[in-house]
């Protein structure tokens, strides 16, 4: 059985470039346009075993769907890689303290962020 990771990004082409790299790397892909559609599908009753969020998104940005996520049982220790345009130390502290595991800068190499799903994926 494949592992679950989670997308969310207000950006559906971004989406896909991202689903594309996962599912090539034999991961299940499940898509959320912003944090709040995300905890809307994290109901307790899906599994998933790590998730990849954009910071800056409409309605909820990353960094309060990072908080809020943690707050629930099923979801506390699932590792969250930020992935987005911001790059300023102060953020990243924000992410850290929030809980995210890993921070990576668009744009990006779809092989990196396979590399770092494959080290964190539980």
């Amino acid at each position: 059985m494949s592992k679950t990771v989670m997308v969310i990004d207000d950006s559906a082409s971004f989406r896909t470039v991202v689903k594309l790299a996962l599912q090539k790397a034999g991961y299940t892909v499940m898509e959320a346009g912003d944090g709040k559609e995300a905890l809307a599908k994290l109901d307790g009753s899906v599994k998933v075993n790590l998730i990849v969020c954009d910071v800056n998104m409409p309605n909820m940005d990353g960094l309060t769907f990072l908080k809020q996520v943690k707050t629930q049982a099923a979801y506390k220790f699932v590792p969250v890689i930020m992935l987005t345009t911001e790059s300023q130390e102060a953020k990243k502290a924000e992410g850290r303290a929030a809980g995210a595991k890993a921070w990576i800068t668009k744009p990006f190499q779809p092989s990196q962020l396979v590399d770092a799903v494959n080290k964190l994926c539980v």
